[in-house]
């Protein structure tokens, strides 16, 4: 046992003892608050560690700073947004001073609006802003403890902002345990607590032990408690004089890790009885609701006073309203309590609970009180779910519909809630719960619309984990087991299911495409109701694969304009940019792809749909690459990356640079990507719309080295395969390495197939590569007509480099025919375009052809502007087109703040002193991106 001291012997105060290099990080960060700037840490370490002690002496240490602080309820874990809610309470009156978009998502996810379910990474972005408002009137220090104890929406809000800070005035602090799995806060600047070393712990020994610590039991204590500094200053409290002068032996066992919380609860258990009631109460309830927990103690009998022992022993503090010394001691009385106590405080919490004001608490609390089965909960519980859910709050709405199932007696209710349960995990990003949930619902799905959503929820859950090839025929189970039964159910599972076998290619098992597009045309769901564009790109895709390319092509531009002028557009799945670029480039349809990939842009940006919005910038990039415009493609990526690190994503940086890399010559850097990309491939993934991705590249890079054996071998499986995009996109580069290779068996076939689809199609893109195809493929006579005419039309179009390409191809051919004034005309054309768009392969072919004709021009590259970063070039354009400060951060997602930040650090290295001079500035420097803005232009001019 561990002694007793005497009465009157007490440990002083324990002091924050060494931990230098925590507080250097800790003071590094504080300056760099008070210096304008931003930055955030996270604080790992197990319990007891000293972090709470750290956040403590940085509140201390900022007397000069407004300071914020929370900390992580275990209690609270399943109520959405509500760690968020209690950090961001005292700012509310200001939520009005948010753009539109953001302060409808704060509202929505606090319950204050009803409206459509908020974007979790909106509130972050929302939240991020409103931090930095009340910045603007003092440096922030927002400190969170215990974030392990966070529930999932408030952590990963807090996560965003985290990513997000730069110069706004704030600092942002977070501690909590080691996570055994991925977390939000990963990627963040972490530093690991250990424990103290053994000199600093014997000085804290020292510091907090009124009388004599023998030496070998200084040593025992510190080895056995691994420097832990709770545990130590716990020991100092509870060991007699005798054990720590050695005269008494020390117990078996000292408290440390587990063996604290234990030490905690016979702290607690040595109290009254009315006292421990009264701590169950409190670590069942928020410390910032003190209303809520003495009408809980009234209602079951506890008087005021029965804080007292708890404050006396150290158990309770005081400041301005009463919690636990330690967080520790919450878990540990909680944790410690019997099943019948804590169930005897839920039931009295949920009595006390408003029932309109916090009815999700309310329900919370009932759920936690009841044995067995309850309907009437589990139905109170399916409602809180439904709030949830609207709040955005996916996570809260699977736990409320977890438990709610737990206590459902039909076994078709707890089915559909385990369902439902499911598919909230899938939209937080957990697919191992969704697993789990479905695999509880099995005995109870023998309904089929319920059975064809759960079907739906796993092929779904096969997606996270990158068996693409099964999904097809999961999902096209499910939609012909209820096409008579739900039709819009049916058609968007079929939706799914077409857009998943686009991306999965030839790799799909059980049905094939072509078996799935004749299913799909087939099915009585597709004969009801006024159809909405999804509906219309089933159709069109369906009819593509199993009828053929000219029936499509109506039905496609049907689609593709829907997409531009549909008023209810939704983002729910598969970003909508790719399905519609698989469209334009099946159509070759410059304008309306690119019109639609504004509308999905501006779109996404409006509504805050992050997720969606990295993949509609990164079809953006490829839109900018064809106009030749490199850089404004550079910056697309950059930005999409960007968001990806914003909301926490996995991204690859390297092949995402390939399109731009392989087009700007640079073969070594577009080999190794390419390289790095195969030798990662698995059988999910090879012959899928990523590898199509890839082995494109390698074959623009290919052409423009003249490799054309290279090139078409990496050009002829997408035109095997005759996918959608991609094999349309490989024809014109068939033809073009065929002929060049010899290998003219490959280049007729895909003329052929270019003839037939071309016309159909009827845009001048793809009547010019028709008619460049023709000319490499035609007799003397005729090739130049054609030629003439491929220049023409897509000179028509925005693909400047397929108009290069095709000047060039001109050049070469006159050349050949001894025309030498008349190829300079045209390779001095392709030579300007490439060079000016830093094509630099396909520069270097035009300028050595150029050269043969006996005209020299000089090697030269393309200004390439790289005095800015990626962010600094958005912002300068978009200001240089006339957008405000506030309109610039709502459109990159940054604040205020920190675009005057990029602003400041953009006229510094341009060399100007006002926003008039910019747009001169970045011509003259060369770095004069598309802005992309919308076609409202926040202030400036359309694209």
């Amino acid at each position: 046992m561990v002694g007793h001291r005497p009465a009157g012997h007490h440990a002083r105060q324990a002091p924050l003892t060494g931990r230098r290099e925590e507080q250097r990080l800790l003071d590094d960060l504080l300056a760099d608050v008070r210096e304008g700037l931003s930055g955030a840490l996270v604080l790992v370490g197990e319990p007891g560690i000293g972090k709470t002690r750290l956040l403590d002496h940085t509140a201390e240490a900022c007397p000069d700073l407004r300071v914020v602080r929370i900390a992580g309820v275990e209690s609270e874990m399943r109520l959405g947004f509500a760690g968020l809610h209690r950090l961001l309470r005292p700012f509310l009156p200001r939520v009005d001073n948010l753009p539109a978009p953001q302060r409808d998502a704060l509202r929505s996810a606090f319950g204050l609006v009803a409206g459509t379910p908020a974007d979790r990474y909106l509130v972050g972005m929302a939240t991020l802003t409103l931090l930095a408002d009340i910045a603007t009137l003092q440096p922030l220090l927002c400190l969170v403890d215990d974030v392990q104890w966070l529930d999932r929406e408030s952590a990963e809000a807090l996560a965003f902002v985290a990513r997000r800070l730069l110069a706004d005035t704030i600092g942002l602090i977070l501690a909590g345990r080691p996570d055994a799995g991925p977390g939000p806060f990963d990627g963040l600047p972490t530093t690991t607590v250990a424990g103290l070393s053994e000199p600093d712990a014997g000085n804290l020994l020292s510091a907090i032990v009124a009388g004599h610590v023998d030496a070998s039991v200084a040593g025992r204590i510190i080895a056995q408690t691994g420097g832990n500094p709770l545990a130590l200053t716990e020991l100092a409290e509870v060991l007699c004089p005798e054990q720590l002068t050695g005269m008494a032996p020390l117990p078996s066992a000292l408290p440390v890790g587990r063996l604290l919380e234990s030490h905690f609860r016979h702290q607690v258990q040595a109290l009254p009885a009315e006292t421990q009631s009264l701590l169950l109460i409190v670590s069942a309830t928020p410390p910032e609701d003190p209303v809520l927990l003495w009408l809980a103690a009234g209602l079951l009998g506890i008087s005021a006073e029965a804080a007292d022992p708890a404050l006396s022993a150290g158990i309770l503090t005081r400041d301005g309203s009463i919690d636990f010394r330690h967080p520790l001691i919450r878990s540990a009385v909680y944790l410690g309590a019997e099943a019948a106590d804590r169930r005897r405080v839920h039931e009295a919490l949920a009595a006390v609970s408003d029932p309109l004001r916090d009815p999700d608490r309310r329900a919370w609390h009932r759920a936690e009180a009841t044995v067995g089965l309850d309907e009437q909960v589990a139905a109170e519980l399916e409602t809180a779910s439904e709030r949830a859910r609207s709040r955005g709050g996916y996570a809260e709405q699977a736990a409320f519909l977890s438990r709610a199932a737990d206590l459902s007696p039909d076994v078709h209710d707890e089915a559909a809630r385990r369902v439902a349960a499911a598919r909230a995990h899938l939209v937080v990003g957990d697919p191992v719960a969704a697993q789990t949930m479905l695999d509880r619902a099995e005995h109870g799905l023998d309904r089929p619309v319920l059975r064809a959503r759960a079907l739906q929820t796993r092929a779904t859950i096969e997606l996270y984990f990158n068996r693409v090839a099964t999904v097809p025929a999961i999902l096209l189970s499910a939609a012909e087991s209820i096409a008579g039964l739900d039709a819009r159910l049916a058609r968007k599972m079929m939706f799914e299911a077409v857009q998943t076998a686009l991306i999965a290619g030839g790799r799909s098992v059980e049905v094939s495409l072509r078996d799935l597009a004749r299913a799909v045309l087939a099915s009585p769901a597709m004969e009801s109701a006024e159809p909405i564009f999804p509906d219309l790109f089933l159709k069109a895709y369906a009819t593509r694969v199993a009828v053929g390319y000219p029936a499509a092509v109506p039905l496609l531009r049907e689609a593709l304009t829907a997409v531009r002028t549909d008023g209810d557009l939704t983002e729910d799945g598969l970003p909508l940019a790719v399905i519609s670029m698989f469209a334009s480039d099946d159509l070759w349809d410059d304008e309306v792809g690119w019109e639609a990939w504004k509308r999905l842009e501006a779109y996404d940006r409006d509504n805050g749909a992050l997720a969606a919005l990295q993949t509609t910038l990164l079809i953006g990039a490829t839109w900018e690459l064809r106009a030749g415009r490199f850089e404004a493609a550079a910056a697309l990526l950059a930005a999409s990356v960007d968001i990806a690190d914003m909301i926490g994503v996995p991204r690859d940086d390297e092949v995402l640079q390939m399109e731009v890399l392989a087009w700007s010559g640079k073969e070594a850097e577009t080999r190794a990507i390419a390289a790095a990309a195969r030798t990662r491939w698995t059988e999910q993934i090879e012959g899928t719309s990523f590898a199509d991705f890839v082995m494109n590249c390698l074959t623009v890079l290919e052409v423009s080295l003249g490799h054309y054996g290279e090139a078409l071998a990496c050009a002829l499986p997408s035109f095997e395969g005759d996918k959608a995009g991609a094999g349309t996109r490989s024809l014109h580069e068939i033809v073009e390495a065929g002929v060049r290779s010899g290998d003219h068996r490959a280049a007729k076939v895909a003329l052929a197939r270019l003839e037939e689809r071309a016309p159909a199609s009827g845009t001048s893109w793809a009547l010019g590569l028709l008619a460049r195809c023709r000319a490499l493929m035609a007799d003397d006579e005729h090739a130049e007509a054609f030629y003439r005419e491929a220049v023409e039309l897509l000179g028509r179009t925005r693909i400047v480099t397929e108009l290069a390409r095709a000047r060039l191809l001109y050049g070469e051919w006159l050349r050949r025919h001894k025309r030498r004034a008349d190829a300079r005309v045209e390779l001095r054309a392709a030579y300007e375009m490439f060079t000016e768009m830093g094509a630099a392969a396909f520069a270097e072919r035009a300028r050595a052809e150029l050269s043969a004709t006996g005209e020299h021009p000089r090697r030269r590259t393309a200004q390439t502007g790289n005095v800015l970063t990626p962010q600094e070039t958005q912002v300068a354009a978009l200001a240089a087109s006339g957008a405000t400060n506030a309109e610039i951060a709502a459109r990159l997602f940054i604040t205020t703040s920190t675009v005057e930040y990029h602003l400041n650090k953009v006229f510094r290295k341009l060399d100007i002193t006002s926003r008039r001079r910019l747009a001169d500035a970045l011509r003259e420097k060369g770095s004069e991106p598309t802005p992309q803005l919308d076609d409202r232009g926040l202030g400036g001019r359309a694209v």
